[in-house]
């Protein structure tokens, strides 16, 4: 089975970790999009407590644009979420996951998406390398 998920572990803290992912990101041609702070979220709106976690979407244009003209739908699936959270098991360390963009052909099962999505996984793989080098 695919893994849904690039990912790395980083001993680094939270903050310094988002602001890591949004540097790798930029050099790899992907700008954030949306961001959803799901541990604010989860106080507000129902006064539960979770380490820190966010979401951020992450979208290439180019590569984008190419995807949604082989399949309008394919917007649903879209931006590219990165999370980085907390580990609750250390608060030592910050994992960073990306959606692993192979899924975005699989679950279409549109061979012309294949390209863009292999394109996609190797600049969303060299932030997490990028970020697990660092």
């Amino acid at each position: 089975m695919m893994s849904i998920a690039l990912s790395t572990s980083l001993n680094t803290t939270f903050d310094d970790a988002v602001a890591r992912t949004r540097e790798a990101l930029s050099e790899q041609g992907f700008g954030v999009l949306t961001e959803i702070d799901v541990q604010s979220t989860l106080k507000n709106k129902l006064g539960e407590d979770m380490e820190n976690y966010l979401i951020l979407g992450a979208c290439n244009p180019p590569l984008a644009h190419r995807a949604i003209g082989v399949d309008r739908q394919i917007g649903l699936l879209l931006p590219c979420n990165v999370v980085v959270r907390s580990d609750p098991s250390d608060p030592n360390t910050t994992v960073v996951e990306a959606m692993n963009p192979q899924l975005l052909a699989d679950v279409t099962g549109e061979a012309q998406l294949q390209p863009i999505a292999d394109e996609v996984t190797e600049r969303l793989q060299a932030v997490i390398d990028a970020l697990a080098g660092a």
